[in-house]
């Protein structure tokens, strides 16, 4: 299992609870409401939006839901809230290291709540730029692999402009600088359509190798920070063995 660094997640398929599921459709809902607030309530002008809403589509969010966060963001909808966008450098069990995004209200209480499922896990919170040096900030899409052949998928992403493209049974991986992530989506959308993600991430330039209990203990790291409303994206450096 790789580190969370890596879009494959989104492609599985597991069934999930109805809790996780209102979970992520929260924090779809968030990402959506904040995209629409600092850019335009049109997908076609904020790359950022039509992002979300494709990782909605992708959950399967309802038409309904998805309206109600773009008004909610776009001022159509009354919205008490204010988020802000925050992010935390750790470590994790075994020397692990994580970046994690998130969105929130309250600095002060999602601050809190981190640094507790760190240290209950192994794991403590460091300084901005303790652990980012590991990591390099890229442009992710992914696509399903009935879109294209592997080989097509590649010649597509090297005339895009693309840094590297990743394909298996399930789907294509693709990878660019964050300049380039805007014309490389248009073009590959022109040519495949929408991806199934589109979003800017942390990938690991290295990935530690983690086994037995510290595995263990690193997996249920991940989940308590992924439970967390306020956190949107965990990113880690590991491969569990």
């Amino acid at each position: 299992m790789a580190g969370h660094s890596h879009a494959k997640n989104v492609m599985h398929t597991k069934s999930i609870s109805d809790a996780k599921k209102g979970k992520i459709f929260n924090k779809i809902a968030r990402e959506i409401t904040v995209a629409a607030k600092l850019g335009s309530a049109d997908p076609a002008h904020n790359p950022r939006l039509r992002a979300a809403l494709a990782e909605a589509r992708v959950k399967n969010m309802t038409k309904d839901r998805i309206e109600r966060a773009i008004k909610a963001g776009s001022g159509g909808a009354e919205d008490k809230s204010n988020y802000e966008e925050v992010r935390y450098e750790a470590y994790g069990p075994n020397g692990s290291a994580f970046i994690i995004e998130g969105l929130t209200d309250n600095r002060n209480r999602t601050a809190a709540e981190i640094r507790a499922a760190l240290s209950k896990n192994g794991g403590n919170l460091g300084e901005t730029g303790s652990v980012s040096f590991m990591f390099e900030r890229l442009g992710e899409l992914v696509y399903q692999a009935t879109k294209a052949t592997s080989d097509a998928m590649l010649e597509a992403v090297i005339e895009a402009g693309g840094q590297d493209v990743e394909s298996d049974e399930e789907a294509h991986y693709i990878t660019t600088s964050v300049e380039d992530f805007g014309a490389v989506r248009a073009a590959l959308e022109a040519r495949f359509g929408e991806p199934a993600s589109a979003k800017l991430v942390w990938l690991a330039k290295d990935d530690i190798e983690i086994t037995g209990e510290a595995a263990q203990t690193l997996l249920k790291l991940v989940d308590v920070l992924e439970d967390n409303d306020d956190v949107q994206n965990v990113f880690g450096n590991y491969l569990v063995l």
